[in-house]
């Protein structure tokens, strides 16, 4: 079982995704800077969470 996102990390997520099309790869680290440079989020928790919903996104797109 995985961890429930809330609406707030979704929309974040789906915007990032939308704005940065074509950068975001299935790499973790590499889509943790990207997130980092591309929002100012406070936490580097919810910065982990985001870039991981990133990678997940990206990762069943490719498939």
């Amino acid at each position: 079982m995985g961890r429930i996102k809330t609406k707030r990390i979704k929309r974040v997520t789906h915007k990032l995704i939308e704005e940065n099309k074509g950068k975001f790869k299935d790499d973790f680290n590499n889509n943790k800077e990207l997130v980092n440079e591309s929002a100012s989020i406070p936490s580097k928790k919810i910065r982990n969470i985001i870039a991981g919903y990133v990678t997940r996104l990206t990762k069943s797109k490719t498939k």
